[in-house]
This record gives C-alpha cells, structure tokens and sequence, in this order.
C-alpha cells in the first residue's frame, strides 16, 4: 500500500448557525497515529466527521496525498475517496442473519463493480483484515451472536478490508472492557509502524493517548488550544485549564509515559492538610 496522508487546513464547521470549530489545521500522516483530544462538545468528533466527508465544511480545505500527488477531498469521486479513507464511527448498525465473514466482505464495496463476485483480491484483504483484528476464527459465526467487544472488533475488520491508507476512528475504545480496549490500541499502533497506515483517532482517555499517539491535538470550543507529542501538551496548567478540574501530570518512571490524573475532593483536602 503506497503511503497516504490527509491534511486540513483552517476548517471553519458549522451546524446550520454559528460556527463550531474555527481555523482548525492538522495532518493525519502515514505511520503515525494523531489523536484528537478535549472535553465533550471540544468539537473533536465533528472534525474527524468533516475529514471523513460526513460533514459539510464551511471553509478551509481537507486534501487527499496519494502516490506522491496531492488532490482535494472533495474533487474525488464517493468510491475514490472510500478506495482511500475509511472511518471507524461511533454510530453502526446492528445487523442480524448474517456471518461475521459477509459483513467484513462489505469493506470491499469501493473496489467491486456492482453485483460482481468477490475476487482473489477482495478475499485476500478479507482475510487479512479478519487475522489482523484477531476476528478470523469467529469469521462463520451470525454477528448477532458476538459480544460488544467483538461487535467492534468486527467493525475495524470491515474498515480495514476497505484497504484504505487513511484510518479514522471515533472514540473506537468506548464501552469495551481493559481487554479489548488494550487490544485496539495496539492494534493501531501495529497498523501505524507495520503498515505504514495514518491512523486518525478521537479518544477521550488521556490515558490512551500516551499509550498510542505520536501526536495528540487538543481541542477546546472548537479551537486547537496545543498540539504536539503528549510530553510537550498533557501539562497540568493547559489541561486543569481545558478540562475545568485541577488536573497532575507526571512521567512514570518505569513507561516513561505521562500520567495524568483529574484530583478529586479529597485529593485537594488531602494535599492542603498536608
């Protein structure tokens, strides 16, 4: 798969009134997995929207890097963009009579002509995204049989047999037990340093974005407050700040990762009685 990037400069999005987010520029780059942070209502999820083309955007420019040669978003054709950008989103159907191996089969849709047969092609990209996704030995079972974390699993597999070199994904760790949480979060940073993919994702545990990002944007009523590796934005002052709660941070000694932690009530009364 050729390298592929997506890149967003100075999006203005609206919802039918005032706008939400403002001048907001970033780059989702191959081999890197850029988080998009902040309290709800942060507009996080609207601007992954917009790069997925599921929202209007008012002004600014969203554009396509493939093969060397830069191409706006919005000049591509519906099959040409899903040939290069999937999204992983919060809201997905519930389907029932069918087996996890169809489902997958329909990330192949943006490379089939209408009502062909699968070929050698689309079942090798089925197949390696049900390994990827640890998915394959399930591959026969109805989908309405599987867990929520299997559910999701499931899901990823069928945006990965999509075989796009763009990867978003909406808050793709919500409702899943430390398992499958762990389990998607390494399977992004696999994607991202085995395959090159530029992986895009909104997260709203701090947590998981030091585990996983390369690059994390912080966003605060609809506007890039910081941006950069955790180290340089997971800062008590700028999060307490953002997040509206006295917030620590400090660098684990055995991860080397940033720990961040919300201080409850009675961490405050314990710290000043101390």
């Amino acid at each position: 798969m050729n390298p592929t990037a997506l890149t967003a400069t100075d999006l203005t999005l609206c919802y039918g009134g005032p706008s939400v987010v403002h001048g907001v520029s970033l780059s989702i780059a191959p081999g890197r997995v850029t988080a998009l942070l902040g309290p709800n209502g942060s507009g996080k999820s609207t601007v992954l929207r917009s790069l997925a083309r599921l929202h209007p955007i008012a002004s600014g420019d969203v554009v396509v890097t493939a093969d060397g040669t830069d191409t706006a978003s919005s000049a591509l054709t519906a099959k040409e963009f899903a040939r290069v950008v999937t999204l992983l989103s919060q809201s997905r159907p519930h389907p029932s009579g069918v087996s996890v191996r169809e489902i997958v089969a329909y990330g192949r849709h943006p490379h089939r002509r209408r009502f062909a047969a699968l070929t050698d092609a689309d079942r090798t990209a089925i197949g390696r995204a049900l390994e990827l996704t640890g998915t394959a030995r399930m591959a026969e079972r109805p989908v309405d049989q599987l867990s929520g974390g299997e559910l999701q699993r499931v899901w990823l597999a069928t945006c990965l047999a999509q075989d796009t070199g763009v990867l978003l994904l909406d808050e793709p760790t919500n409702h899943l037990d430390l398992r499958y949480q762990a389990e998607i979060l390494d399977l992004m940073r696999e994607l991202a340093d085995d395959h090159g993919i530029a992986v895009g994702v909104v997260l709203h545990d701090l947590g998981h974005a030091t585990t996983v990002a390369d690059h994390v944007i912080l966003l605060d009523q609809g506007h890039i407050r910081s941006a950069g590796t955790c180290e340089e934005v997971f800062t008590a002052d700028v999060l307490s700040d953002v997040y509206g709660v006295p917030i620590s941070t400090r660098v684990d000694e055995d991860t080397g990762l940033v720990r961040v932690e919300a201080l409850q009530r009675r961490h405050r009364r314990s710290a000043v009685s101390t």
